[in-house]
């Protein structure tokens, strides 16, 4: 195959993946845009385009109040869970602590933990030291959720940099947090923003862990709220396609407003290898 033609073969696959993944979308838009009620099936121009969807699914659900509890809780996880993961990567991947190893495969072992496993027992644990019902045991509880991961990427990181860079600043007299905060960190942002956007993108959409410590439903996400609101309105096509365009709405535009240095972060790892 000629270099021009194998291009063209990628470019192709690629064209067909963005149809892919953006046709169902696409779909949703459309839906949500038909009169309220009607019926739909499969994809259709609205015969007349109906925004009030929009409106009368934020009232119905009150996702003002769901958005409200999601945005508190993310901004929890996401800047504690960041600094945990940041230390404990570092530490991992050039301090050598004692155990540091058991330590790693133990994080690595953790990704495969189902959350459905502990949930119920986290649930009477943290009602034993009165954190159910709450803002803060839901972001300890997914801050725990999600360290394996967090700290396995940003070991791996940490890991790629060269210790060449790392030994002329310790030579420098340099200790080990200082090594972090003036070397490491500064060149890491694509890696922590990736990781950042990931850990606000999971939060955003936990279901199971918010529906079993949160009783109060005054207390409950979005994702949650809209699971109720399907219940209600099941027969409401459009109503229902507004209310998950609502949800999904924060991630996409998290992810547009980082979108370089995600990307950046995702491939970095190749681009060095």
């Amino acid at each position: 195959m000629t270099p021009r033609a194998a291009t063209t073969a990628r470019y192709l696959v690629l064209t067909l993946m963005a149809v892919a993944v953006l046709l169902p979308f696409v779909s949703i838009v459309l839906t949500a845009l038909q009169p309220s009620g009607a019926q739909v099936s499969g994809i259709s121009i609205p015969t007349t385009w109906t925004w009030s969807n929009f409106a009368d699914a934020w009232r119905a659900a009150d996702f003002g109040r769901l958005m409200l509890s999601g945005v508190l809780i993310a901004a929890g996880v996401v800047p504690l869970a960041l600094v945990l993961a940041a230390l404990a990567g570092y530490s991992l991947a050039t301090l050598n602590p004692l155990g540091g190893r058991a330590l790693s495969v133990a994080f690595v072992l953790g990704l495969t933990l189902p959350i459905e496993l502990v949930v119920v027992a986290l649930y009477f644990d943290l009602q034993q030291v009165g954190l159910t019902n709450s803002y803060a045991g839901a972001i300890l509880a997914e801050t725990a959720l999600f360290m394996p991961f967090g700290v396995y990427w940003m070991q791996n990181h940490f890991a790629s940099v060269p210790a060449e860079l790392l030994e002329a600043a310790r030579v420098d007299g340099a200790r080990s947090f200082t090594v972090l905060r003036r070397v490491l960190l500064p060149i890491s942002w694509p890696a922590i923003t990736t990781l950042g956007v990931l850990y606000f993108m999971w939060s955003w959409n936990q279901f199971l862990l918010i529906i079993v410590l949160m009783q109060d439903p005054g207390r409950r996400t979005a994702p949650t709220g809209l699971a109720f609101f399907v219940g209600q309105y099941s027969t409401n096509i459009p109503l229902v396609s507004a209310a998950s365009l609502l949800v999904i709405g924060p991630i996409v535009v998290v992810y547009l407003a980082f979108q370089r240095n995600f990307v950046n972060g995702l491939t970095q790892g190749a681009v060095k290898g």
